[in-house]
């Protein structure tokens, strides 16, 4: 590991140097007072170089290459990492926002490559084209930490840190089967607004939900990109309301700021939607203000992604700095939040899954 280590040599000259000093004094007799005080400067000043040492001596460099800043999800992920690898802390964090740019975040990474930090985290655009730069990375000796998003062609990371995005999409579905069994809804007619083209996220909420769909015979109209924006959610959702007007009982869309835009477009186009409406909404992501609309009924249900990787994160530094290995894969604590109480659990893949109903003091707690 490269660190930026201030020698305590300088420090334990410059004490030597002051010992010294205090014993070239013009007296030949040096009184007790006087060897004393000059045994209490030294400790001070070598109490000072030890301090000194320990707060520049230990800074760990960590460059981080994020998506972009589209959502909610993607603020909160962004400040998760700024707060836990401050300066305070520790550290000395240099972030690029990528701005959904695949090959900006390459050259990101090849910049944070040249710069010799210690450590990198990638938030990957896309899951693919990524083989080469790792190689890279691995070459300068630089270990990479993949966070959120899943990297498919290269395993030259040390650890990737996110959620089972799959098990999302099925969560989804589950939920969504046996509310509507609970509701009397013998029909599903279901509108899809997907994430950005070829991310994990996407990939995977994408599979998980139709493989529910197709297994009770759902219909899925139509899926179509949003982008993870709220502007992308609005666009999609506009051109659904008047190609299935009349058509649709049910819309899924891959993150919360998707579902504020498609809101949006159903409210201008007149269609109902939420607890009292004549669609389901139901959402990814469960951040602060998807979880004030579940609360309020117009989202009926969210299934929360976990944004606060850091800590996770530097649990895996801990364990490389300490001379250890890692694991793998590491996998965070999400929940699924609905608004009504008609249901306390779901089955996902065998196992039950308890659903949380919103309140104020859930909200509070939310990122």
């Amino acid at each position: 590991m490269k660190r930026k280590i201030v020698s305590a040599l300088v420090c334990a000259a410059m004490v030597a140097t002051m010992v010294a000093g205090c014993g070239s004094s013009d007296s030949a007799a040096t009184t007790t007072d006087a060897t004393e005080e000059t045994t209490d400067d030294a400790a001070a000043d070598d109490a000072a170089a030890a301090d000194d040492t320990a707060a520049s001596g230990d800074v760990i460099t960590i460059g981080f290459a994020q998506v972009g800043h589209e959502s909610d999800w993607r603020t909160a992920s962004t400040q998760s990492c700024q707060d836990v690898f401050s300066t305070e802390n520790g550290y000395d964090l240099q972030f690029v926002d990528c701005d959904n740019d695949s090959a900006v975040q390459l050259e990101a990474v090849r910049g944070f490559i040249e710069q010799d930090v210690d450590y990198i985290i990638i938030d990957p655009i896309v899951s693919t084209g990524w083989d080469t730069v790792l190689t890279e990375c691995e070459d300068a000796g630089i270990p990479v930490i993949v966070i959120d998003r899943t990297i498919d062609d290269s395993d030259k990371y040390v650890s990737w840190v996110g959620s089972n995005f799959n098990t999302e999409g099925l969560a989804a579905g589950e939920w969504l089967k046996a509310y509507a069994e609970a509701k009397n809804i013998d029909e599903l007619n279901i509108l899809v607004i997907e994430g950005s083209t070829g991310a994990s996220a996407t990939i995977g909420r994408t599979e998980g939900f139709k493989e529910i769909a197709d297994r009770e015979g759902w219909t899925i109209l139509d899926s179509q990109s949003g982008d993870f924006t709220q502007d992308g959610g609005q666009e999609v959702m506009e051109s659904y309301c008047k190609s299935y007007e009349g058509q649709f009982n049910v819309v899924i869309c891959q993150n919360d700021n998707e579902a504020f835009g498609a809101m949006d477009a159903m409210t201008a186009a007149g269609v109902s939607y939420g607890v009292d409406g004549d669609v389901i909404l139901v959402s990814f992501d469960a951040c602060t203000a998807g979880l004030e609309f579940v609360m309020s009924g117009d989202i009926n249900a969210d299934f929360e992604c976990n944004p606060l990787a850091a800590p996770f994160v530097e649990e895996v530094i801990q364990t490389i700095e300490a001379g250890g290995t890692p694991e793998k894969e590491v996998y965070m604590e999400e929940h699924w939040f609905v608004n009504e109480d008609i249901l306390t659990s779901i089955t996902v893949d065998g196992a039950e899954q308890a659903l949380t109903v919103v309140t104020q003091e859930v909200v509070d707690a939310q990122y």
